[in-house]
Order: C-alpha cells, then structure tokens, then sequence
C-alpha cells in the first residue's frame, strides 16, 4: 500500500518583519485537516508557531533539521507520495528563491531564510516518485524585495517535482477577509475537495488557474495567477485523489505507462502502473502490464550478461547500412482519430526529422479533421471542439520524434509557465512567442515570417514546432503559427492559441 506522507508550514508572525500575515497559520491548518482526514495520509509534519512541540515551531533551523535528518535516506518507494505546503513569506535574491522562517529577516537572505533550490534537493531524496511542493509565498505588498516565482519554477521542472504555485512571477498572493483564508488555498482546498474533485494534476490546475482570477475579481483583488509544473508531461496525469478519478484519468495514465513500456523505460513504466493500480485496484491490464516488465528486465539482464559478440543475433550477411536520411520509424504512437484521418505520412515525416514537411502535414491533417481545408484556416471554435483523439496523436507524434522538444502540449507547459490561461492577455502571449522563437526584439518586437522560422533542432527554441496552418495557409504567411492566427486578423490574434493551450487534453 502506497505511503502518504507530508510538510506543512504556515507562518502568520515574523520576529523581523513589520507585516504579519493574518490567514497563512489557519491555511496550513486547513491543508493538514484535509491530508489527514480527506487524502488519507499517514504522517504530516506540522510547523506552527503555537505549536505544543517546541520542535516544530517554523524557525530555520527547526525547518533545516527535519530536512536534514528526514531526508539523509531513502524512506519511501515508487507509488509512494510526499507532499510539501508553505503558507507565509517567500523572497527573492541573486536569481535564487527563499522562503521564510518565523525567524528570518531579509538583511542576510542567504542565511537566515530557506533556499526552495535545497527544500527541492532534500525532497528528491526521500525515494518516493510522486513528490508536489505547493508554494502559498509570494506575499510581499511592500515591495521592499523581488518575489520568489521563477527559479522555483525551473529547479523544479529539471528536478521532476510537481511545484504549484499561489500565483505567477511579479505578482501577489492575496488574502481575503471575507473567506478568512488566502485565496489560493481556498481555491486549492476546493479543487481537491468535493467541489472541483480534481483527481489529476491536470484537472487541478485547470480549476485553479480559473477560479483563483475568479475569487480576486469576485472580492476586488488585482490579478492572480496559479502557476504548476510538471514534467515531464506525465507527471501532469498523475492521480492526486483516487476517490475522484475517473476513467478517463485511469485511461490517460494507462496510456503513459504503455508509452514508457514502448520506449523499454521499464522503471517510470511501473512507477506508472503501480499508479495505475492505486486508482483502480485489481485492473487486469496493469497486472498483466506487471508480468511483462519481469520478463522484460530479466530478458534485458540476461542480453546485458553476455559477451557482445552473442548479445545479438548472428545473421549470414553483414547488416547493411541504412539509406541516407531514413531512420527507423517504431509505430508505438497510436495512430487514433475520430474522423478517420490517416496520420502515416505525418508519422513518417517526423521519424526522419522532416520538420518542415511535418509541420505543413499537421496543417493539412488538422484542416481535414476539422473540415476547413477549403477555407485554409481553424477558428476558435473549430479548437474547442477539435476531437481529443485526433488532437492527443499529433502531439504525442511530434513529442516522441523530437525527444519531448516540441508538440502542442510542449507549447502549452511553457505558455502556463507565464502565466497563460484561457483569458486572452496580450502581454503574455507576446512573451510566450518569444519564448519559443516566433518573435524576436527587433522595432520593439515582432513576429517571424515563416520563412524565418527554425526547421532544426540544434537551433530551433523548445516549444519552436510544431507552427502549421495561418503561418503558410493564411495572410501571405505573414505570422508563424497555427494558434497565433487561428482566430483570423486584427483582435483575434492570439485568441485562437489561447483555445488551443487551454485544452485539458494537452
């Protein structure tokens, strides 16, 4: 049985800060309640400045103690969960993100505060695979230091921790008098509650990235939002809540784990059925799924046992070299589609790095799916009912031939990263093409002509591909990608890739 352990922390009274919190102490409050009477978990670690145990008061170096001592050794195991949630302070200093401790001060950052960089560090080693550090902290309306946001955000992705944000970098994380909570653990507590029953993920930060905007205008607060990463993609799938999954989440995790058995990535493939089994206990596939990765990695040891000259079969002609420019192509992505569209030829295209001629073939196979070839262009409309199936082909089509560089879902983790969400914002948008290389800081910032674009992978920006439909089909190719004028000319700009990077099924 899987193991569920936690951190909680929340800080209303600092020693050296003239700004007390007045809801960060009832918030950790809240979030161990629901772990340890909703979530099922076995230990949570509770720091709180009135606690009883004088051990776990959230001074430094209480905090530095249980991550050290706790976390020397490897205590958990594949399908196992450890959560860590901070409710106070966090702040921000040569590029490196802090939090807090009752006890820290912001004249010597380094030392008297908490790096989120070690937290993470310390975290990875407890062994489990499933590890969500969830951050209440960018609290500081003074505006006497830099708020944390953005090394977080990065060490975790590299780390493969799922890190969740109260709100995204530059902003603030606000408290509301009338709920007597802050407005993100509100919105999280709901989300993982009875209300949003977000089982994955996924489906948390979906409701999160909405309702959090939602409560602020509702109590007139400036704009918030919840930032999450997980990667790699997987991890997006991940089932938070058993009691809520449904079988759609179990289907989209059961496809993960087949993909990992396909690449013969033997260990995330049974991290993944263990999580499988968790969320349906007794499935037949992920006993069967089980069986097979025994023998696989027995098979795997015995080839790896034996002299190179037998590692392989003999054969009576040399192996041949292969014809330039080919490459084998291993059909392990389903080519499904709920219109019947043949994905063969983009398939192909992409297994030999044609990364031109494949963006072309996703503009063709997305027009004819949608049933706009004659028109040359897909609207906003076209995108939200763009079928699932089709849309989960492509991207994983063109996640798996670039080595996870590119692809749609690719391009939706960097465009949240920023903040994005289904609400237009110019300011983001523009970002995010810079980001993935479709702009550049030239006349104050424009976009590419298509033939500006990067076809290579040594050169192109991730998230760079795939660009297809508008940037060849519509306006002379003026701008370089299908979600970048979906939605047509003038205000519609942008619009059409906010539809497309707010799909759930990304």
């Amino acid at each position: 049985m899987a193991k569920n352990w936690a951190v909680v922390i929340g800080i209303n009274e600092y020693e050296h800060l003239p700004r007390p919190l007045k809801y960060a102490k009832r918030d950790a409050e809240l979030m161990r309640d629901f772990l340890c009477k909703e979530a099922g978990f076995e230990k949570v670690y509770h720091f709180s400045e009135d606690s009883s145990d004088k051990q776990l008061r959230p001074t430094r170096s209480n905090v530095m103690r249980l991550l050290h001592l706790m976390f020397e050794q490897p205590f958990m195991s594949a399908g196992d969960n450890f959560w860590f949630f901070f409710s106070g302070h966090g702040v921000r200093q040569n590029g490196c993100d802090y939090l807090m401790p009752a006890d820290g001060f912001t004249e010597d950052i380094a030392n008297s505060n908490i790096s989120v960089n070690y937290i993470i560090q310390r975290l990875r080693r407890c062994g489990a695979d499933n590890i969500i550090m969830i951050l209440d902290a960018c609290r500081d309306e003074g505006k006497s230091v830099e708020g944390i946001g953005r090394q977080t955000a990065e060490q975790a992705r590299q780390m493969g921790v799922i890190s969740i944000a109260s709100c995204s970098p530059n902003q603030i994380s606000y408290e509301i008098e009338d709920l007597q909570q802050g407005v993100f653990t509100c919105a999280l507590l709901e989300g993982l509650g009875t209300q949003g029953k977000c089982a994955t993920v996924e489906r948390l930060n979906q409701y999160l990235i909405h309702r959090v905007p939602e409560l602020n205008r509702e109590f007139g607060k400036p704009k918030q939002t919840p930032l999450t990463v997980a990667e790699p993609i997987e991890k997006s799938h991940l089932i938070l809540c058993p009691k809520y999954a449904t079988l759609a989440d179990v289907k989209a995790l059961k496809y993960d784990a087949s993909q990992a058995e396909l690449n013969q990535d033997f260990d995330f493939a049974e991290q993944l059925w263990i999580r499988v089994s968790a969320a349906s206990p007794g499935d037949i596939d992920a006993v069967k799924a089980f069986k097979r990765i025994a023998v696989a990695q027995v098979r795997s040891e015995a080839l790896s046992d034996r002299p190179s000259s037998q590692a392989r079969p003999q054969t009576e002609k040399s192996p041949q070299p292969a014809p330039a420019n080919s490459a084998p192509i291993e059909p392990d992505v389903p080519l499904k589609s709920e219109r019947g569209v043949d994905y063969t030829k983009l398939r192909d295209l992409l297994a030999t790095r044609k990364w031109q001629e494949a963006d072309r073939e996703t503009a063709i196979k997305m027009l004819e799916v949608a049933e706009r070839t004659k028109d040359g262009w897909l609207r906003g409309e076209d995108l939200d009912r763009f079928p699932c199936e089709d849309l989960r082909t492509i991207d994983q089509l063109w996640v798996k031939y670039s080595n996870g560089r590119f692809g749609f879902s690719v391009q939706k983790r960097i465009y949240e990263s920023l903040g994005g969400s289904r609400e237009y914002d110019r300011k983001i948008w523009e970002a995010f093409g810079d980001l993935v290389g479709w702009r550049v800081n030239r006349l104050g910032g424009v976009w590419l002509y298509y033939n500006e674009l990067k076809f290579n992978t040594n050169k192109a920006a991730q998230g760079h591909l795939p660009t297809t439909i508008n940037s060849w089909f519509g306006a002379q190719g003026h701008l370089p990608t299908t979600i970048n004028r979906w939605m047509g000319m003038g205000g519609g700009i942008g619009r059409g890739g906010v539809s497309l990077l707010s799909r759930r099924d990304l």
